[in-house]
């Protein structure tokens, strides 16, 4: 639960961070006499009193419906979510000419945004509108939801009026050839509701997603079909390894919009009525091409078309025990955001540290392009001429099935003398290696078998005794654990230490009362664990027979009993108590003392 509300908060977060729009879909041009629809789109955020335009030269026939979509995905620890609301009214037009629309508003965080006011040109009956014109207001900005009139509720939505679709660019690429993977939303429907419940996976890929933003804005034509689609997902897949890749299915939660159509006195009348639907993609699947064999020694995985240069910086005026950069720069299209960086071979008079790596990429329609840099810092120990040597970088060209090998040409370093003495770093690495030890070693040949020598057996004799003697401790231990006598008369004296220790404190706050009642629990219990004598039997004439037969001298004995009555004494009548409670506590603590070691003595005398 706290994962889920992590998650939530974080989504919220990037919704909140991404600013929103009001934004205006409709076609350009329409015949006299057709409908069309006017879709108004808030983009990320969350509306309310929405106010309609004012529009002339054309009828209302349905409208505003309300829809709202939202979309997240989690990829590589990066989040990304969208949301809209869609708020769409269908006009027919009425005369030929120009068809105004007016400015919309809706509420949004307490301000009132506004669309533009636009024109549609309105042709003659019998006009055609070209399919640019019918379907664009601005460049992929078309809304055109199929009419009210026929979507009835009692209407089953079949897998050809509304699926998801997994389609990829190309069939078969080379390893970490990049492939872009479209998924996308066709429907006849309207859309109220849409929610991923399981995203496709993309085993055997590395993944660079493309931002995009899920909106049916756009009219495709799919076997002789015509359905409004939306992009929900794409991203750019770099296969890591050969053969044939499958992207698993998704499944989605989808409201449908669909209308209860009725007539009435004031003419037709349709209700709309939402119909919750799962829908499960398809899988697509890639032919990977293993790359050529043999490869270059220079490849480093590289696939796509590059160009390389080097810089130095600084340029000249190297010193001795100054920092110094030398910059390798890769430049081009493909996989560029995962080139391993090259080995550079430095002087060994150099101090270097690994390369720290910078990439500055755009993600395509179809690949990565940009640069990555490589910054391989090196700190020259001693003054002199030195040479970083040429070297090569090879990539590989999937558009000509070949490697390409790049030469970088290598670079003269002048370095003067400067303060400072050669680091620690670099005496260690170019330190000569010492021998361990030298003259006659005492080396002798031996042909013997460990399995002959007595320690080999030992290490299996000695866990074996120790399990044994482990085990009889452990059988002694449940053995005196059941004599529950014997257990209460070996705890008697700490039981009875602990409730003297608590007549110590209502001694120290000067409550008789308490301090001699604490007093004989102590001093009973001691005596009823000790010689196991059960509470119901306790009584001054048992106890003395018991430290009788025990072996507990009569003066020993006397001066029990002594202290049991005199606590009696004072716990009754505490007025008429006489002596010092401290002296009360150190008797009680010697007697019961003597008496342990009597115990003691005696158990060593029977054994």
């Amino acid at each position: 639960m706290k994962r889920i509300i992590n998650i939530a908060i974080l989504l919220l977060t990037v919704m909140v961070a991404q600013a929103a729009s009001f934004t205006v879909e409709a076609p350009r041009q329409v015949v006299e006499g057709n409908k069309f629809n006017v879709t108004f789109v808030l983009n990320n955020g969350e509306g309310s009193s929405f106010s309609p335009p004012e529009v002339t030269g054309a009828k209302l026939i349905y409208g505003p419906s309300v829809s709202h979509s939202y979309s997240s995905s989690w990829v590589n620890g990066k989040s990304s979510s969208s949301s809209s609301e869609e708020y769409t009214m269908i006009y027919k037009a009425t005369a030929t000419g120009k068809c105004h629309i007016g400015a919309a508003s809706i509420v949004v965080g307490g301000k009132r945004m506004s669309t533009m006011a636009f024109t549609i040109e309105v042709l003659p009956s019998g006009s055609h509108t070209s399919q640019q014109s019918q379907q664009h207001s601005t460049p992929g900005a078309p809304t055109p939801y199929s009419d009210p009139m026929t979507q009835s509720a009692d209407k089953s939505v079949s897998g050809k009026d509304l699926f998801v679709r997994i389609e990829m660019s190309k069939p078969r690429v080379y390893e970490q050839q990049a492939v872009v993977c479209t998924i996308k939303l066709y429907t006849k429907y309207q859309i109220s509701q849409f929610m991923p419940t399981l995203q496709p996976s993309f085993d055997g890929f590395l993944i660079e997603e493309i931002p995009v933003q899920p909106s049916l804005n756009k009219v495709e034509t799919l076997n002789g079909e015509r359905y409004m689609t939306a992009i929900l997902k794409q991203c750019i897949l770099y296969p890591q390894q050969s053969g044939k890749l499958t992207i698993s299915s998704g499944n989605y939660d989808v409201s449908v919009v669909q209308f209860d159509t009725f007539r009435s006195i004031f003419g037709t009348i349709s209700n709309p009525v939402e119909k919750d639907l799962k829908v499960t993609s398809n899988k697509a699947t890639v032919n990977i091409l293993p790359l050529p064999e043999p490869k270059p020694a220079s490849f480093t995985g590289a696939v796509g078309r590059f160009n390389v240069s080097t810089d130095l910086k600084p340029a000249s005026g190297l010193k001795t025990y100054s920092a110094a950069t030398y910059r390798y720069i890769i430049s081009g299209t493909g996989n560029i955001k995962y080139i391993k960086a090259p080995e550079v071979k430095f002087p060994e008079q150099f101090d270097v540290y690994d390369p720290k790596t910078d990439a500055q990429v755009n993600d395509g329609s179809g690949d990565m392009s940009g640069k990555v840099v490589m910054d391989y810092t090196f700190i020259p120990q001693y003054a002199g001429e030195f040479d970083i040597p040429a070297s090569e970088f090879t990539y590989f060209d999937p558009e000509t099935g070949q490697y390409v090998t790049v030469n970088v040409p290598g670079r003269h370093l002048s370095v003067a003398k400067g303060e400072g003495q050669p680091s620690n770093h670099y005496r260690m690495k170019n330190m000569d290696i010492r021998p361990i030890k030298s003259g006659d070693l005492g080396l002798k040949k031996s042909h013997g078998y460990i399995v002959d020598n007595w320690s080999y057996w030992l290490w299996f004799i000695l866990p074996l005794l120790a399990l044994v003697a482990l085990m009889l401790y452990y059988r002694k231990q449940l053995k005196e654990r059941a004599d529950v006598r014997r257990m209460r008369s070996k705890r008697a004296s700490k039981v009875a230490q602990r409730r003297l220790k608590a007549a110590r404190g209502f001694a120290s706050r000067g409550d008789q009362g308490g301090f001699y009642t604490e007093m004989l629990n102590a001093l009973w219990g001691y005596m009823s664990d000790k010689l196991s004598i059960p509470v119901s039997e306790l009584s001054k004439d048992n106890i003395n027979a018991e430290l009788e037969q025990y072996g507990i001298d009569e003066q020993l004995r006397r001066e029990s009993m002594d202290l049991i009555d005199k606590c009696e004494f004072a716990q009754y009548a505490p007025e008429l108590a006489s002596g010092d409670m401290n002296a009360v506590l150190d008797e009680a603590a010697g007697i019961i003392d003597r008496l342990e070691s009597v115990k003691r003595k005696k158990t060593l005398e029977q054994s």
